[in-house]
């Protein structure tokens, strides 16, 4: 689905407030965009950069005129991206950011615009520099943020700005639509619960590491229903080669999560959440000792991955604690 039709049809919100906004000519001068993860944050936050400059604009951007192309390929010098996802956000990107936008705009537009995705992964110094820009902002320049939780963004940015919150799709949706795309059932049943957009999740789907991780992940169920000497056996021969990464790891983390919160369903007589994995799930159910203890030690490892500690070591203890007497 493209990024327009997404908006319109998935996101009515969103699609209203700015239709109002630019229907009236009153573009707030700061928006933060709301949402968890799984949505295509960035994507929307370019798509309404582009609404606000496209040379045709109807009143959201065609995203074929020169203005759009432009954008895409980094070439328009009245906008900037400043992208928290793929690093921290540090002072020094803040200050170029001001220093290019106390300037005259060079279009004939007259208009600048910026985006700060993930706006919450920003150094204190960072986060200062930004709140003086905002609190006096220059004539005709327009800024989207956009935040993955909004609880770790500051109450002062978030003041400034004007929020809009992204609504969930019914992840029933998001598998149907995924499946009707190609993508493979227990993908789709397993991605939905990360990406809130059917086109994410055969992207996902089609990422190397993602099945990499996911093969080990079945291998290690399939080990562990033999017990927890064959269970660590498959923990260094088929997951932690592949886990090597904080990347790779997290994604084992979620899946192990994914499985075991199936698992506890399952014992109690509930439902599976992952249908196409039930076959590989249900047989764990007399596996596990304590299942809901096993579930909490998954998710607290995992928080252990952003501390820089040994990978390995870590997933080797997740299967000791699966298996402690």
């Amino acid at each position: 689905m493209s990024i327009d039709r997404y908006v319109k049809e998935q996101q009515p919100l969103v699609y209203r407030t700015f239709l109002n906004a630019f229907e009236n000519h009153r573009l707030a001068h700061a928006y933060l965009l709301c949402g968890e993860a799984g949505f295509p944050m960035k994507e929307i936050a370019l798509y309404l950069a582009k609404s606000m400059l496209c040379d045709h604009g109807t009143p959201f951007a065609d995203l074929t005129c020169n203005t759009c192309k432009r954008i895409d390929d980094e070439q328009y010098p009245d906008f900037l991206l400043i992208d928290g996802s793929m690093d921290t956000i540090k002072k020094q990107e803040i200050s170029d950011l001001v220093d290019l936008f106390q300037k005259t705009a060079f279009e004939k537009k007259g208009i600048m615009v910026y985006v700060i995705n993930e706006v919450e992964n920003m150094t204190i110094e960072a986060i200062n520099s930004l709140l003086k820009f905002l609190e006096e902002p220059s004539p005709n320049t327009y800024a989207i943020l956009t935040t993955r939780n909004v609880s770790k963004v500051l109450p002062t940015i978030v003041s400034r700005c004007e929020t809009v919150r992204l609504l969930l799709s019914p992840r029933e949706e998001i598998v149907r639509e995924a499946t009707l795309a190609g993508v493979a059932a227990d993908d789709a049943e397993i991605l939905s619960f990360f990406y809130n957009n059917a086109e994410l999740v055969k992207q996902e789907s089609e990422d190397k590491t993602y099945q990499d991780i996911k093969e080990a992940f079945y291998s290690f169920l399939e080990f562990a229903k033999k017990g927890s000497k064959f269970a660590r056996y498959s923990m260094e021969k088929d997951v932690i080669p592949i886990a090597n990464s904080k990347i790779a790891a997290r994604r084992f983390f979620d899946l192990m999560t994914l499985a075991l919160k199936d698992i506890y369903s399952l014992s109690r007589g509930g439902e599976a959440a992952l249908p196409s994995i039930k076959e590989r799930t249900e047989p764990l159910v007399s596996t596990f000792p304590k299942i809901d203890e096993a579930l909490m030690n998954t998710m607290t490892l995992r928080g252990e991955i952003e501390m820089n500690l040994n990978v390995g070591l870590i997933l080797n203890h997740l299967v000791h604690l699966y298996f402690k007497e």
